[in-house]
């Protein structure tokens, strides 16, 4: 006779699928996306931001290896709550060290803190899923959490970029504006004389400029003495660490290069470097002339207010030649700091053009939404202790359990193994390596380019507005690209449209050689520019992960997906590792043509890959 005793009860799926996937996504964003604003707006170099940011790939690269340890150490139930409340704690450490003089050092080993615990997480809440729900129940809530995770990289790259954006504009004085004109009746000479300046104070802070409007002769000037000056007002900046303390550390640590580098990097910057303004004939060069900024009142202490230099409107034959972003700190307001402007050598008639000042306070901004951030942490972590359910322990997790861990390893090393001794392995992984050869590199400096001066090749862009492009248009776009792709493999068969997503996901990155050629100064015009390569992207990268699947059939296909995953991250590692030192020896303009250049090997490894017709396509066949 059947018993008649109820089955256990368990929880509604919806009260720990939507906020567990959340939590998944947010921390990835936070590390790979996030991390990459919050250092420019910083004032980190693009070489560091590249080459530290791409570090933090490891934990996803490597995750394969530690899995078992999920499987065998406590559950899984118990390794989520722990990880979101050490991811918790690994934020509120960023927040703690971002004020502090060495935060580059502290922030970056919080972040790894926060990569480990998040790769961690991905591992126990992936198995979790699976022993938590039926087949059936895992099917139907499949597509819930993929937009409850993609919800996560739209708050993460979207929201909490503008609110970071918010509060620095927030926190910052009013903006000014400094006005250059040129004209050919103009005689006067630039001398650089700070110590004889006085800026005028007010009863309210805001910054301050001598002059305001500053008149500049069109007739050239001898070189040496503009370089000269050049040196004096660079010098004068360095000193009274207007700087900051990155920019301090870069000129230090390029005066220590060894002598194999720097001959490099000065080749490489010779034959593709920015061009400078023309060096006359006759020693000749664009004349220049000076700006003194000040702030009205003193700064507090443990307070700093950045201040960044922005061409807003007028000629291009104007530009800003040193003196773009000014930290200013209790020890350095009551000096004047320097600005250098100077005009094209062959502008002969009257032209005007308008530099924005705008200050905010970095720092306060990132530690707040840091610390929001921990605190959200620590509300999953309580509430998953609660919400999620108690299955029982599969057969296959209690027997590893058993087992112990020293034979669970020496199994994983085999299925290891046996993912290396897969046909034509070597064409495989140098797909799963070099399919995202150029984007690994846009990806890392994208969000530099766009929030750059536009005298550096950028668009100055606010934070704000980044956030919007990357975390609203840009991921919508992403997305609509993602699932078309899925609709059209599903179709016709990967083999049929790899070509085509080969194509889409690199002929797109043309935009950005479009964006660094022209600049343009319209924002909907960078919003379409990121909308069509995001598309494109997410169309494309359907084929990597299909591919991912089709590599992973057979016997241990979830080990063996896992493996795949680890190659697809370091594949994103290592081509972003170079992108920041490549951009700031040759530029953005040239930087965006080597990534288009870049593509090339992605065609080819697309070319010689084993790939079955019929893999992807839709049958007709009923399940069984």
């Amino acid at each position: 006779m059947p018993s008649t005793e109820s089955p256990k009860p368990s929880r509604n799926h919806w009260t720990w699928i939507p906020s567990l996937y959340f939590a998944e996504g947010l921390p990835y964003v936070m590390v790979m996306i996030v991390s990459v604003i919050m250092y420019k707006n910083l004032g980190v170099s693009n070489t560091k931001i590249a080459l530290y940011t791409s570090w933090l790939y490891l934990p996803w690269v490597i995750k394969p290896f530690w899995s078992p340890l999920v499987d065998v150490l406590r559950s899984k139930r118990w390794w989520i709550v722990a990880m979101q409340l050490l991811i918790g704690a690994g934020l509120a450490g960023v927040a703690l060290t971002i004020p502090t003089s060495g935060f580059l050092q502290y922030t970056l080993m919080f972040l790894w803190l926060l990569a480990f615990s998040s790769a961690t997480h991905d591992i126990a809440a992936d198995g979790f899923y699976m022993i938590a729900m039926s087949s059936h129940d895992q099917a139907w809530f499949v597509g819930i959490r993929s937009t409850f995770y993609r919800l996560a990289m739209i708050v993460g790259q979207g929201v909490l970029v503008m609110v970071a954006g918010l509060l620095e504009s927030q926190t910052g004085l009013a903006d000014l504006e400094l006005r250059v004109q040129a004209a050919p009746d103009i005689t006067s000479v630039a001398q650089f004389l700070p110590k004889e300046v006085e800026i005028e104070g007010s009863s309210s802070m805001e910054l301050l400029a001598h002059p305001v409007t500053l008149q500049i002769g069109v007739q050239p000037r001898d070189a040496d003495e503009v370089q000269t000056l050049l040196a004096k007002v660079r010098e004068w900046n360095i000193s009274h660490n207007f700087y900051g303390e990155e920019a301090t550390a870069k000129t230090a640590e390029k005066n220590e290069k060894a002598a194999w580098l720097t001959s490099l990097e000065n080749s490489i910057r010779t034959r593709f470097g920015p061009s400078e303004p023309p060096a006359a004939v006759d020693n000749l060069t664009g004349n220049v002339g000076v700006f003194y900024l000040g702030i009205s009142q003193s700064v507090a202490a443990d307070t700093e207010v950045v201040v960044n230099l922005q061409k807003t409107s007028g000629s291009n034959d104007i530009r800003l030649l040193e003196g773009d972003r000014f930290t200013i700190t209790e020890n350095n307001c009551d000096f004047p700091m320097a600005v250098l402007v100077q005009l094209d050598r062959k502008l002969t008639q009257e032209v005007t053009t308008v530099f924005s000042a705008r200050s905010g306070n970095s720092r306060l901004a990132w530690v707040t939404v840091c610390y929001l951030l921990a605190g959200l942490f620590l509300v999953f972590g309580a509430y998953h202790a609660f919400a999620l359910p108690r299955p029982e322990q599969s057969d296959a997790a209690s027997e590893m359990q058993n087992q112990g861990f020293v034979q669970v390893f020496q199994e994983f090393l085999a299925t290891f193994a046996s993912f290396f001794r897969k046909p034509r392995i070597l064409t495989v992984l140098a797909f799963l390596l070099i399919y995202r050869f150029s984007e690994a590199q846009l990806a890392k400096m994208a969000a530099p380019f766009l929030l750059d001066s536009r005298q550096y090749g950028g668009l100055s862009l606010t934070t704000t507005e980044v956030g919007f492009v990357y975390g609203t248009i840009g991921i919508v776009m992403l997305t609509l690209g993602g699932i078309l792709g899925g609709l059209v493999a599903a179709k016709r068969g990967l083999k049929f449209w790899l070509g085509w997503m080969v194509i889409a996901i690199n002929l797109p990155n043309a935009v950005y050689v479009f964006l660094s050629q022209v600049q343009p100064e319209s924002y909907w015009a960078v919003n379409l520019a990121v909308g069509i390569e995001q598309f494109g992207y997410g169309f494309g990268f359907t084929a990597y992960m299909l591919y991912m699947l089709y590599i992973a059939q057979g016997e241990h296909q979830t080990a063996h997906y896992a493996i795949c995953t680890g190659f697809m991250a370091l594949g994103m590692m290592i081509p972003g590792m170079m992108s920041g030192w490549l951009q700031e020896l040759i530029g953005y303009q040239h930087f965006f043509l080597w990534v288009m250049l870049a593509t090339i090997p992605s065609f080819f490894v697309c070319w010689l890959i084993p790939l079955d017709a019929e893999f992807g396509k839709k049958t007709d066949e009923p399940e069984t």
